[in-house]
């Protein structure tokens, strides 16, 4: 029946407009959230060794991270964050065709997770993150549409009775991996593929029951992409969508591993995705919410904290929201993204901290 139901290819394009469609008002959700976390490298690791069967710390400890423990959650929101986004990979986690059915000790494990939080009253969010179903090419777009309808009709029934604070977001950097166009935009293919997935995670989610008919739910462009990729997204005819974007500005300094240690009030690339964030999407009343963000670790904290600053308040200017990608990396040749030490729950960077805190006092 799943396999009848997507047998169209994409939804017809009259149920879709592009960004360049003035939307109807609607209240701004977020208002209510100042800045976030994302609980990177921990649920959305993965090893293709370990068995669908095996327990779920197997794979949460995968990439080296400790487990995620209502105590971290707590530092995060002693801190100030008040948005925590939950990264889930779900990819050796489910089974076979046609049903796709999730291993119930993984979803009760990623249910545990999001309580820590949302008994706490702060915003969630959960999404897919390093799926390996969902590359965007015109012949894999109709099994992608089907496992992600099979996917997101099982958590909507998961958490249905769970109210707006838990925000869905579809899918997470959905690219074609291992190219050249991996990250500059993508190609019409691509971003043809990727506004068919979050059309069927829209309508999976909404013909779900409670909570789910109303429920905010995040869609990315190609890649998450700041730049080209934003300029392509569809979004469905309905009034509770947020643009899902990802963004390391100056990218010399914020994520080049080989890059500059000196931000150098570098403000021009900054502004100007701000200024492309607020005229095409939330001057028309979408909201966008940037997922992750931040600047890694050169032995350059003084640096990162007048950048941290710098960027959050023209977010805060755009009426953009952001989340910091801390994913416990303090050392080594890696993205060293890590805030929050996850064995000690205390901040390794207080500047930045504080940096961040100043902006929302």
């Amino acid at each position: 029946t799943l396999f009848l139901f997507l047998m169209i290819r994409r939804p017809p394009r009259s149920t879709l407009f592009p960004y360049t469609t003035l939307f109807r008002s609607m209240q701004n959700f977020t208002d209510g959230i100042r800045v976030g976390i994302s609980i990177g490298n921990t649920l959305d690791s993965f090893d293709k060794s370990i068995k669908i069967t095996d327990a779920p710390e197997k794979t949460e400890t995968a990439w080296f991270n400790p487990v995620i423990t209502q105590e971290l959650v707590d530092a995060y929101i002693a801190a100030g964050f008040n948005i925590i986004r939950i990264p889930v990979t779900w990819t050796g986690h489910f089974g076979d065709a046609p049903d796709y059915t999730i291993e119930a000790s993984w979803l009760g494990r990623v249910r545990e997770v999001i309580d820590y939080a949302y008994k706490r009253k702060v915003y969630i969010i959960l999404n897919l993150h390093h799926e390996d179903w969902n590359y965007p090419y015109y012949d894999n777009e109709e099994r992608a549409c089907i496992i992600m309808t099979a996917l997101w009709s099982q958590l909507a029934a998961e958490f249905a009775e769970y109210d707006e604070h838990l925000i869905f977001e579809g899918q997470n950097e959905p690219r074609k991996v291992g190219t050249p166009l991996e990250w500059n935009g993508g190609d019409e293919e691509g971003r043809d593929v990727v506004n068919s997935t979050n059309a069927a995670f829209v309508k999976a989610v909404r013909g779900g029951t409670g909570y789910n008919k109303s429920r905010y739910l995040m869609i990315p462009g190609y890649a998450a992409n700041c730049t080209e990729g934003i300029k392509y997204i569809e979004i469905p005819d309905e009034d509770r969508i947020i643009v899902s974007v990802h963004a390391y500005e100056p990218y010399d300094f914020a994520l080049n591993t080989q890059g500059r240690d000196k931000w150098e009030h570098d403000t021009a690339k900054i502004d100007s995705l701000m200024n492309e964030l607020k005229t095409r999407f939330t001057d028309k009343g979408i909201p966008v919410i940037m997922g992750e963000f931040g600047a890694m670790s050169k032995n350059n904290e003084d640096d990162r904290a007048e950048w941290v600053e710098y960027y959050l308040r023209a977010a805060a200017k755009a009426g953009v929201r952001c989340l910091w990608w801390d994913n416990g990396l303090f050392e080594g040749e890696g993205e060293r993204f890590g805030l929050i030490d996850r064995n000690t729950y205390v901040c390794r960077f207080p500047k930045i901290l504080e940096a961040i805190q100043n902006v929302f006092k």
